[in-house]
């Protein structure tokens, strides 16, 4: 991934715990590396192309001047979801914030913070097999499009399909779609968890009938097995009505452990 590069930027602002910081103020030195696509601007010189560093510097110097944090860390946090929200080609953000005024009773140099955060790609399954299966699935993508630092990029079509695990249920209605979001896995499974119990969502545990069920079925290339986190969905490559939506927007996708494409597997299953 190629890399501009902006290198102390020198602010005046008002971050710190202690009282004479915000009113006083100091000093603070910003460091940032923006990790996006340049071939094409390289190659056709075309600005619309990259990212204008001038109007990024004046950003990180208005962001930094304008609020008060009691760390460097928020500021940090902070101005990297901004340059990641309002810069659509940026892939990915590193950022040193130095502090050189820092009151310790010793002395150095300087104390600072570096934090590097990305854009994710994660997709979603979608089900409802209760009361308006589709309302209930549009409710779920809706709120995605509502969360912090998320943005539907596509939704596949619906399908109607048989219960899986008991066919005693009703049908359900599946869908999957792209998301991409700045938001860590264990966050979005939050999020997901909370449209689930905004959509009425009450019965849990596998097998059972719910207005809305959505599952984080891969993110990035990334493999985590935690005690309520999962991915990839271990049992997405048995799911035909996982494995269906999910070929129509990205046949092609990898699967980080099996090492088969979404494709690949569907038609394994098929068989």
């Amino acid at each position: 991934m190629d890399k501009i590069s902006i290198r102390n930027l020198e602010v005046f602002a008002r971050h710190g715990v202690m009282p004479e910081e915000n009113v006083l103020g100091q000093k603070f030195v910003v460091s940032a590396a923006l990790f996006l696509d340049l071939r094409e601007a390289g190659r056709t010189g075309d600005l619309s192309k990259t990212v204008d560093y001038g109007e990024i510097c004046q950003c990180i110097k208005a962001f930094v001047e304008g609020d008060v944090f009691s760390v460097i860390e928020t500021v940090a946090e902070r101005l990297a979801e901004k340059l990641l929200l309002d810069n659509p080609m940026l892939q990915r953000v590193w950022l040193e914030i130095k502090k050189p005024w820092a009151p310790v009773a010793v002395h150095l140099e300087t104390v600072s913070v570096e934090i590097e955060r990305s854009r994710h790609t994660a997709f979603i399954s979608l089900g409802s097999n209760i009361g308006d299966r589709e309302g209930h699935l549009r409710f779920g993508i809706s709120e995605l499009e509502k969360a912090f630092g998320c943005r539907v990029v596509r939704t596949s079509s619906f399908i109607v399909t048989a219960p899986y695990g008991d066919p005693d249920l009703d049908d359900f209605l599946n869908g999957c779609l792209e998301l991409e979001t700045l938001l860590t896995p264990q966050e979005l499974l939050g999020v997901l968890k909370g449209a689930e119990k905004s959509a009425g969502r009450e019965a849990d545990g596998h097998f059972l009938p719910r207005t809305l069920d959505l599952d984080l079925i891969l993110y990035d290339d990334a493999v985590i097995s935690e005690n309520a986190l999962r991915v990839p969905h271990a049992d997405m490559h048995n799911r035909e009505f996982v494995l269906a939506p999910l070929c129509e927007i990205a046949p092609f996708k990898l699967h980080p452990v099996l090492k088969k494409t979404v494709a690949e597997m569907l038609a394994e299953l098929r068989e």
